[in-house]
C-alpha cells in the first residue's frame, strides 16, 4: 500500500481520536494552549521568518504575481499579528455547551439545543501561512480537531508555524492530533482529504484562489464551507460624502489588493459622476491602479481602459478597478445581483433610507454602509481572525469563527415519559 495514503489515514485516525478528547476538554485547558502558542510564535520569531523567505525567494523565482508573493510574505508586524489573533481567540467564551434554547412543552418534558463541535475540520489552503495558526486556533476553541495542508508554495511556513503551535498544546498537555499538518505537497493529500479520509473529516474548508475552491466544492464527498470567488462591490450613491467616498474606494482598493474583500468593481451615480470621478480617478491613479470604466466613465480620462463585459465578473486581486455609472440605486442593485459572487458589498451614502434599502435588498454574506470592504474579516468582526468567509447559506455564512464552527444536539428531559 502506498506509504503516502498510510500516513493520511493514519492522521485521520489520530484525528478522529482527538475530537472525541476535545469536545470534553476544558475551556481553561484550551485558553492555556492558545496562549503558549502565541508565545511560541514569538520566540519562534526568526525560525518562521527563515522559512518564509525560502517560499518567498522560490515564489519569485517561478514569476509568481506580486498579489500572490504579498499574501504569501511574513515580516515582523504579520507574525506579531498572528499571536494577537491567538491570544483574541483565547478571550472568547468556550461556544461549547452552551444552551442556545430550552423550553418546556405541555406534557412536562424539558428540551434544550446545546452547542457541540463539528468533530474534525479539514482546512486546504494556499499562499496564506497564517492560516496555519488561525484555523488551529479557532478549530481548538470550537473543541475540534483539525487537518491543515498548506501549499506548496506556503509549505515551508506553514511547517514552521505548526511547529510552534505544537509545542503550545504540548505545554496545554493536549494531545499533538488536536491539530495535525500534512506535509506532502502531493496532490494524492488533497484527494484524500476531499474524500475525508475514511470518514475521518467532517466538514473541509478550503482557502485559496477559486480554481482550488471550484476544486474542492466540485470533488469534496464531505460538507463544504467556502466561497468561489471574492467579487465586491461598492455603489456610491448620489447623496455620499465626497471626500469620504474616495478615502473609502481608495482604501477598498488598494489597502491589499490581493485579499478577497478587496473591492473589484464601483458603480457610482450619474447625478455626482462629474464632480466625483475625476477626484477618484487621481485618487486611484496616484496608487498605480488601472482603472477600466463603461464608455460614460472613460470620458473622464484619457487613462482609462474599456471595461469589457468580462470585467464586471472578475476577481483582479491585483491593483486593477473597474468602474461603471448607474441611473440609481436600483440600477446598482440590479448590477451588483447579475455579477456579484455573494461576498461583500458596501454602499456610500448619507441618505439612511437609501442606505437601509441598499442593505436589505442586496443578498450578498456582508453588506456594509459607509465602510470599507477590505473590513470583510474574521478578526475586524471581533471573531479573533476567521477559517474563511462562506457565501452559502447553510450553517454557517459570512466570516466563520468560533461559533460557526459547532453545531448542536438536543438534550430532552423527561420523567418516565411515554408517548400515546
Amino acid at each position: 500500500m502506498n506509504s503516502l495514503k498510510d500516513k493520511i489515514k493514519k492522521i485521520g485516525l489520530q484525528a478522529k481520536d482527538a475530537s472525541k478528547i476535545l469536545a470534553k476538554t476544558s475551556s481553561t485547558q484550551k485558553n492555556k494552549a492558545l496562549l503558549a502558542m502565541a508565545d511560541h510564535v514569538l520566540k519562534d520569531k526568526e525560525l518562521i521568518l527563515g522559512a518564509n523567505k525560502k517560499d518567498t525567494e522560490q515564489a519569485a523565482a517561478k514569476g509568481l504575481s506580486e498579489s500572490f508573493i504579498d499574501r504569501l510574505e511574513l515580516n515582523e508586524e504579520r507574525i506579531n499579528s498572528i499571536a494577537t489573533t491567538l491570544r483574541e481567540i483565547e478571550s472568547f467564551k468556550d461556544p461549547v455547551g452552551k444552551v442556545l434554547d430550552s423550553w418546556t412543552r405541555p406534557n412536562g418534558l424539558n428540551i434544550s439545543r446545546v452547542s457541540t463541535p463539528l468533530g474534525t475540520i479539514g482546512v486546504i489552503y494556499e499562499s496564506r501561512p497564517n492560516v496555519t495558526a488561525d484555523a488551529g486556533a479557532l478549530c481548538l476553541k470550537s473543541g475540534n480537531a483539525s487537518i491543515l495542508r498548506g501549499g506548496s508554495d506556503s509549505i515551508h511556513s506553514c511547517i514552521a508555524i505548526h511547529n510552534s503551535i505544537q509545542k503550545g498544546l504540548n505545554e496545554a498537555d493536549i494531545t499533538e492530533h488536536a491539530i495535525q499538518m500534512i506535509e506532502s505537497t502531493n496532490r494524492e493529500a488533497v484527494d484524500m482529504m476531499l474524500h475525508g479520509i475514511n470518514k475521518s473529516i467532517d466538514v473541509i474548508v478550503p482557502r485559496g484562489g477559486k480554481n482550488l475552491v471550484a476544486q474542492v466544492e466540485k470533488e469534496a464527498k464531505v460538507p463544504v464551507f467556502a466561497h468561489l470567488e471574492g467579487i465586491c462591490h461598492i455603489y456610491v450613491d448620489k447623496d455620499a460624502d465626497k471626500d469620504k467616498a474616495v478615502n473609502v474606494c481608495v482604501n477598498a482598493k488598494m489597502r491589499r489588493p490581493g485579499i478577497c474583500g478587496a473591492v473589484e468593481t464601483i458603480l457610482v451615480h450619474s447625478d455626482i459622476a462629474q464632480i466625483f470621478l475625476p477626484e477618484l480617478i487621481n485618487a486611484l491613479s496616484a496608487r498605480a491602479c488601472e482603472i477600466r470604466g463603461c464608455e460614460e466613465t472613460q470620458k473622464y480620462s484619457n487613462n482609462i481602459l474599456p471595461a469589457s463585459e468580462e470585467d464586471w465578473k472578475t476577481e483582479y486581486l491585483m491593483p486593477i478597478v473597474s468602474i461603471k455609472l448607474v441611473q440609481d440605486c436600483d440600477a446598482a442593485i440590479k448590477h451588483i445581483e447579475a455579477f456579484s459572487s455573494g461576498h461583500t458589498e458596501s454602499i456610500l451614502t448619507e441618505n439612511l433610507n437609501t442606505a437601509s434599502k441598499f442593505q436589505s435588498d442586496i443578498d450578498s454574506a456582508i453588506v456594509m454602509h459607509n465602510a470599507s470592504t477590505q473590513f470583510a474579516d474574521g478578526g475586524e468582526f471581533g471573531l479573533g481572525g476567521e477559517i474563511g468567509i462562506a457565501t452559502g447559506k447553510f450553517h454557517a455564512r459570512g466570516p466563520v469563527g468560533v461559533d460557526q464552527l459547532t453545531s448542536f444536539k438536543y438534550l430532552v428531559n423527561g420523567n418516565g415519559h411515554t408517548r400515546p
